[in-house]
C-alpha cells in the first residue's frame, strides 16, 4: 500500500474543484505550477491569487510533506526539539544517505559507516521514532530516488533540506530544497514562505535518439541559463517532447535544475508518470490521478501561447540534441560531445581519464543503470576493460536488488567496474579515492549534478566533467577525455579496432522491481514513551542553545572578516567530505567556517588578517578571537554567495561564531533564506562596484537599523585604516516577518515563544 494513502484521497477529491477556484480568481488559464501554488496557499492567508507578483511578494504556502537527508536533518531535528511540539503536523521522512563513504565496496562501506556514526544513526532513529517521523536506514537508498519510488505524487508540494529535492518534480510535483530552519517550521504546523517565483518555460520537440538522454537536456538547458539564470523561478517542462520522456527521464532534469539555482522545475502529469506509479506499486494512486489527469498539466491555452504565461520560454528540439559534457569546475560550462575534445586541448586539460562514476541521485534509476549497462556488456564481448577505475552507485536497495537480480551488475564486474553503496558517496565528497599523486592535475568524469572544485575528492587539481551514465561508461571504457563514442574507434586486446554501439535500455525491468529489505522503519506507535539522548560531552551531536536577539542598535565597530573573491559556495563556507561528521555539532563544525573562500587581499584560501593582533590566521580561528572579544564581525562576497547545496550550517556557522552581517553582490535564493532565518543580516550592494571600496583592515558600521523596514535601503559606513570614510547603501529583501526574525534573533525563536505561549 502507498504511504499516506488517506492524505492522499483527500487531495485529489478536493483537486479539480480548487483548481477550478483559482482559475476563476485568477480569470485566465494557468500554468502546472500556478495550480500547484496557488492551491496549497496557506489557508489564513488573506491574498489573492489574482493579485501576486511573480519576483516581488512573499507568499505563504502549506507543503503537503517534508523530506530531510541525514546529515542536514541533524540540525533540522535538534531545532525541531525546541519547538515544543509532540510531533510532526505533516508527513514527514528521515534518509540516511550522506554519512557512507565510498572506499572499498558497497558491503565493508556501509558496515564500517554503520559502526563508524552509530550515534548519530541512533539519534535520528530515536527523534523520528519519537515525533512521528519515517525512518529509511543507511543503505536504503539516496533520499530523492527513495522519495520518487515512495513519496512523490502529481500535484504535491514537498519541501525538503537537501537542494537536490526537485528530482520529485519527474513525478508533477512541486519540490523545493530548503535549510532546515524551513523544514522545522512545516513540521511544526507553521506556515512555508517562499518568493513568488517567476516561470521558465521550457518547450521539448521531438524525441531523444541514439546517445542522447534526459541528463542532455539539462546539461544543455545549464549552458543556456547559466548557474544564476533559473534564480527565483521554477522550469516548467511541456510538449511532446516532455511527455516522450520517462518518469525517471524527467527527474534527472529536474534535480540537476539546482544547478542553475532554479527553485524548482516540474513536468506535467502523462502516461509516463501514470506507468511509473503503477510499476512501483502505486496503483491506488495512478487511479485518482488518472480521473483528473486534465488538471495535473498546464491548461492547453498555456502551451499553445507559451510567450502570454511564461517570463521566459526555452525551445529544445530532443531530435537535433546531441550528447553534452559540462564542466570542469562549474556545471554550466556545457560542451556538445563533438567539440569537447578541442576544448581539453585547447585549454590544456589532462585528456587523461582516471575515473569514470556513475548513478547518485541525479542517474541511479533502472533505465540509467540498464542503458549504461548495456555499453559495459558490448564492450565485454569485443574484448574491452575500462581504463579508467569505473564505480557504479544504485540508487536505492529496490534498485540495486532488482538490477542484481536482472544480471546487469554482472556487466560492470566483466569490464573492472566496482559497485558502491546505496549512498551519495562521491558525489557529495565522501569518496577516500585513490590516487597516485594529489598535486598531479588529473580529469574524471561522472553522471553527478555538482563538479565545484574539490567537490568530488578535495582535490582543487580534479578537473570534474558531468555526462550522462552512458557517456561517462564510454569515456571511462577508452580512458581518454578526448574519445567521441559516437566516432572514434577503441583497440582491444585482440588489437583490434572496434566501436561502441548506441545504448539500449528499459524504463522498467521486465519482471517488475523487487526488494528482500526496503530499509524502511515506521515510527513509535506513541512517541511519548520514546527519549532520546544525547551525550554532553559527545562530539558528533550537541543541543543548541538559543541565538541571542538583536540589541537594539545600530552594529558598529565591526571588523572585515574576510572578502571572498569570485564563487563562494556553500561547499566554501562549510565543506562537506570528512566534515560531514560534525553536522550535528555546531560548535565542532564551525571550524569549517569559510575555510575555501578566496581572500581578495591575499588570493589564498583560509587566510584572513587578524585586526586584534594584525597577524593572519585561520578564518574560524580569527572570528573565534572576534567573538571572545565581544566583537561582531562582517564577511564581503561576490554574485551568486552561497550557491550550491540547501545546507544551513552555511549560515549557522557565522551566526554561531559571531558574524553579524553578511553583504554580497548578490546571493542563492536558499542561502540567503537560510540566513534570514538563522537572525542573520543577509545585504547586498546597492551599487555593485562599492564591493571595491572594502579594503582589508576596515572597520564597518551598519546604520539605520532602527528603521529597518521592507524595501527600505540600509547605510554602512566604511572606516579605512588611513582614516578615511566612504558611506554606500545596501539593499536588502526582508518583510516584515523575516525583519521579526532578525530582531528576535531568528525564527525558531520566534516559534519557541509561541509554543510556550509568550
Amino acid at each position: 500500500m502507498p504511504f499516506d494513502l488517506e492524505m492522499l484521497r483527500q487531495h485529489y477529491a478536493q483537486w479539480n474543484e480548487r483548481c477550478a477556484v483559482v482559475r476563476q480568481l485568477c480569470n485566465r488559464p494557468l500554468t502546472l505550477t500556478e495550480k500547484i501554488l496557488l492551491t496549497h496557499l496557506w489557508s489564513e492567508s488573506s491574498v489573492s491569487p489574482a493579485d501576486l507578483k511573480r519576483g516581488v511578494d512573499y507568499v505563504d504556502f502549506a507543503p503537503d510533506r517534508v523530506a530531510m537527508q541525514d546529515a542536514t536533518a541533524q540540525m533540522a531535528l535538534l531545532q525541531f526539539m525546541q519547538a515544543g511540539k509532540p510531533s510532526v503536523a505533516v508527513p514527514s521522512t528521515v534518509h540516511c544517505d550522506h554519512l557512507i563513504q565510498a572506499k572499498a565496496g558497497a558491503a565493508a562501506d556501509l558496515s564500517e559507516a554503520v559502526d563508524k556514526n552509530k550515534e548519530v544513526f541512533d539519534f535520528l532513529s530515536s527523534v523520528s521514532d519519537k515525533y512521528g517521523i519515517g525512518f529509511w536506514k543507511p543503505g536504503a537508498g539516496i533520499i530523492h530516488q527513495v522519495i520518487l519510488e515512495n513519496y512523490a505524487f502529481p500535484g504535491g508540494l514537498m519541501i525538503g533540506t537537501d537542494s537536490h529535492t526537485p528530482n520529485a518534480g519527474g513525478l508533477g510535483m512541486i519540490a523545493i530544497g530548503v535549510g532546515g530552519a524551513d523544514a522545522c517550521d512545516v513540521m511544526a504546523g507553521l506556515p512555508w514562505e517562499l518568493k513568488m517565483p517567476r516561470l521558465i518555460g521550457v518547450h521539448l520537440r521531438g524525441k531523444l535518439s541514439g546517445w542522447a538522454s534526459a541528463k542532455d537536456v539539462i546539461l544543455k538547458v545549464a549552458g543556456i541559463l547559466t548557474v544564476k539564470g533559473g534564480t527565483d523561478a521554477i522550469l516548467e517542462y511541456f510538449g511532446e517532447g516532455a511527455q516522450s520522456l520517462s518518469a525517471t527521464g524527467k527527474s534527472t532534469i529536474c534535480n540537476m535544475g539546482a544547478e542553475i539555482g532554479a527553485t524548482t522545475s516540474l513536468f506535467g502529469y502523462d502516461y509516463q508518470m501514470t506507468e511509473y506509479l503503477r510499476g512501483t506499486g502505486r496503483e491506488d494512486v495512478a487511479v485518482m490521478t488518472d480521473d483528473i489527469a486534465t488538471n495535473l498539466t498546464g491548461d492547453p491555452e498555456v502551451y499553445a501561447n507559451p510567450s502570454a504565461y511564461f517570463d521566459q520560454v526555452i525551445e529544445i528540439n530532443l531530435d537535433q540534441l546531441e550528447p553534452h559534457i559540462n564542466g570542469p569546475f562549474t556545471p554550466d560550462l556545457a560542451w556538445p560531445l563533438s567539440q569537447l575534445a578541442e576544448a581539453v586541448r585547447n585549454n590544456g586539460w589532462p585528456a587523461k581519464l582516471d575515473v569514470g562514476l556513475i548513478g547518485s541521485c541525479t542517474n541511479s534509476s533502472y533505465e540509467d543503470i540498464s542503458r549504461s549497462a548495456s555499453i559495459a556488456a558490448q564492450a565485454a564481448t569485443k574484448k574491452l576493460k575500462a581504463r579508467s577505475e569505473f564505480t557504479i552507485t544504485p540508487g536505492s536497495e529496490m534498485i540495486r536488488y532488482t538490477v542484481e537480480r536482472d544480471g546487469l551488475l554482472k556487466h560492470f564486474d566483466a569490464i573492472g567496474g566496482v559497485v558502491l553503496a546505496n549512498a551519495c558517496g562521491p558525489c557529495i565528497g565522501q569518496w577516500a579515492r585513490h590516487s597516485d599523486d594529489p598535486q598531479r592535475k588529473n580529469s574524471i568524469i561522472t553522471s553527478f549534478n555538482r563538479n565545484f572544485a574539490k567537490r568530488n575528492d578535495g582535490n582543487p587539481n580534479t578537473h570534474a566533467f558531468v555526462a550522462s551514465p552512458e557517456i561517462v561508461t564510454a569515456m571511462a571504457i577508452a580512458g581518454d577525455l578526448t574519445f567521441n563514442p559516437m566516432t572514434d574507434r577503441l583497440l582491444n586486446t585482440d588489437g583490434v579496432e572496434v566501436t561502441l554501439d548506441e545504448p539500449q535500455g528499459l524504463a522498467f525491468p521486465p519482471k517488475g522491481f523487487e526488494v528482500a529489505d526496503s530499509g524502511y522503519q515506521a515510527p513509535a506507535a506513541d512517541g511519548s514513551l520514546v527519549n532520546v539522548y544525547v551525550k554532553p560531552d559527545s562530539d558528533r551531536l550537541q543541543l543548541l542553545d538559543p541565538f541571542a536577539a538583536w540589541e537594539g542598535t545600530d552594529l558598529t565597530g565591526m571588523p572585515l572578516l574576510i572578502k571572498a573573491q569570485g564563487k563562494c559556495t556553500t561547499d566554501h563556507i562549510s565543506m562537506a567530505g570528512p566534515w560531514l561528521k560534525y553536522r550535528g555539532h555546531l560548535d565542532n563544525i564551525s571550524n569549517n567556517m569559510l575555510i575555501g573562500a578566496v581572500n581578495a587581499f591575499t588570493g589564498q584560501t583560509n587566510s584572513v588578517r587578524n585586526q586584534i593582533t594584525g597577524a593572519y590566521g585561520a578564518v574560524p580561528e580569527v572570528q573565534r578571537t572576534y567573538k571572545a572579544a565581544g566583537i561582531g564581525s562582517v564577511v564581503v562576497g561576490d554574485e551568486n554567495y552561497g550557491e550550491g547545496s540547501s545546507r544551513e550550517h552555511a549560515a549557522m556557522e557565522p551566526r554561531h561564531l559571531g558574524v553579524r552581517v553578511i553583504l554580497v553582490r548578490s546571493f542563492a535564493r536558499i542561502h540567503e533564506t537560510n540566513l534570514k532565518k538563522q537572525g542573520m543580516l543577509a545585504l547586498t550592494f546597492a551599487n555593485k562596484d562599492d564591493y571595491d571600496l572594502i579594503h582589508e583592515n576596515d572597520r564597518l558600521d551598519l546604520l539605520g537599523l532602527n528603521e529597518f523596514h521592507p524595501g527600505q535601503p540600509l547605510r554602512m559606513r566604511l572606516q579605512h585604516e588611513d582614516g578615511s570614510e566612504h558611506f554606500i547603501h545596501l539593499n536588502h529583501s526582508y518583510n516584515e516577518a523575516q525583519i521579526a526574525w532578525f530582531r528576535a534573533g531568528g525564527a525558531l525563536n520566534i516559534i519557541r515563544a509561541q509554543a510556550e505561549g509568550k
